[in-house]
């Protein structure tokens, strides 16, 4: 069974910087795309940040230029950096990724959310 296990969240100051970690492991053949989003208490769910296995990304605007999304496909592991935090960043933070597995083949995977909280 494939499980992604995030880390990294935490309480940061405004101006300040967080890295997440969201490691994918079980029965994986490839991975396509993976990608963080956020939610805040009665909001819907929305994509942060994106990467496909050729490293190609994608941010929503409220973030460029200050995070920036990487991956290890040996590690089947992403990242996010991100650097000068505001208090509106303040979210429950959800590693999403398409992958392959057995026998459930091509999917869509969660992880358990990593809270995120930018306050002084």
């Amino acid at each position: 069974q494939v499980q992604l296990v995030e880390s990294g969240g935490g309480l940061v100051q405004p101006g300040g910087s967080l890295r997440l970690s969201c490691a994918a492991s079980g029965i994986i053949f490839t991975i396509f795309d993976m990608a963080w989003y956020r939610q805040a208490s009665g909001k819907q769910r929305e994509m942060v940040a994106s990467v496909d296995n050729s490293g190609t990304s994608n941010y929503r605007d409220s973030v460029k230029g200050r995070f920036t999304i990487s991956r290890d496909n040996a590690k089947n592991t992403t990242y996010l950096q991100m650097n000068n935090l505001k208090p509106e960043d303040t979210d429950v933070y959800y590693c999403w990724a398409r992958l392959v597995t057995t026998p459930t083949g091509l999917g869509d995977h969660w992880g358990q959310g990593t809270q995120v909280t930018v306050s002084s």
